[in-house]
């Protein structure tokens, strides 16, 4: 009521929006207004941003933990629905209201994103990590390093401060796939399912040029790379939905794509989904077979087409 006075919403208005369900009730003294469509977001995000606030605002004074705190500094990866989730600075418990998970975890530092208090991304990692799949929990770690809201040291000491968390052991070996040159969850799950498939890429963001030159001029770059033993190279490219589907993006793309696709380079092309169901590993180690390629070579970050 206070923060609809503040903004002249009357009184009578907010009590007959709330009593005809018009406002929804999400927690006690938590309301949502309805859906908000903007064209420059990304609907799933807006619904993990949604469920992030939903705790600071059931339990003022409180800082979000976890997944919550990761989607309000925006890192990429988690999954579509995470809980609300806070902890009082002190750690005093309290009665969990709706869906709002309370944490009884004392904080002594915390950032303010989006108008809310919420734990570090080093500690929402820690946090965080133990709770989700081997796939998101190494894309959120990828994001976080490719948005440099974390360091390679910072990481390390999530990874300690995650220790003896229940659901910690199994996640130690992920801590060592992160790698901060995916600019994609999708790049991400294509780049771990080749490599659970014995076909780990060569380079990821590999830099083509014209060549013959290493130092002519640049072309692209993409996503992840192998080098084929007849001096070729398989280029693979993670298409998202939304930077590729505009006609502006569409017509970049294609541009592109003829600029890249040259005697020297194989290119296949494929979407997120195709990434998290392995279909990209499937295809690409179809395609290595038939080549003498060999998994360990070392590779240049720039390829001369």
């Amino acid at each position: 009521m206070r923060q609809c006075a503040a903004c002249g919403v009357p009184p009578d208005r907010v009590t007959r929006a709330a009593r005809s369900g018009a406002w929804q009730r999400v927690a006690r003294g938590v309301y949502d207004l309805g859906p908000v469509a903007r064209a420059d977001h990304d609907p799933r995000g807006l619904r993990r941003l949604r469920s992030a606030a939903i705790g600071p605002l059931a339990y003022p004074g409180s800082v979000a933990t976890g997944a919550a705190a990761l989607a309000l500094h925006g890192v990429l990866g988690l999954p579509t629905d995470i809980r609300p989730e806070v902890t009082l600075p002190d750690g005093t418990s309290r009665a969990g209201r709706s869906t709002v998970r309370v944490r009884r975890l004392p904080v002594r530092r915390w950032d303010v994103v989006r108008g809310i208090p919420c734990v570090t991304v080093e500690d929402a990692l820690a946090q965080a990590v133990p709770e989700l799949r081997r796939h998101e929990a190494v894309a959120v770690m990828d994001s976080a390093l490719q948005g440099r809201l974390i360091t390679r040291d910072g990481l390390e000491r999530a990874h300690d401060a995650a220790r003896g968390r229940p659901g910690a052991g199994r996640t130690h070996p992920w801590w060592d796939e992160a790698d901060g040159a995916a600019e994609s969850p999708a790049e991400t799950w294509a780049r771990l399912s080749c490599r659970d498939a014995g076909v780990p890429p060569d380079a990821l963001q590999l830099m083509l040029v014209d060549g013959p030159s290493l130092h002519g001029r640049f072309l692209a770059r993409v996503d992840l790379a192998w080098l084929l033993p007849d001096g070729r190279a398989l280029i693979v490219e993670i298409d998202g939905q939304d930077p590729h589907s505009t006609p502006e993006a569409l017509f970049r793309d294609r541009a592109r794509q003829n600029r890249i696709v040259t005697d020297r380079t194989v290119v296949r092309r494929y979407t997120g989904t195709d990434a998290l169901r392995g279909t990209v590993a499937h295809e690409v180690a179809a395609f290595l077979r038939s080549t003498t390629w060999t998994p360990g070579r070392q590779a240049s970050d720039v390829f001369a087409v």
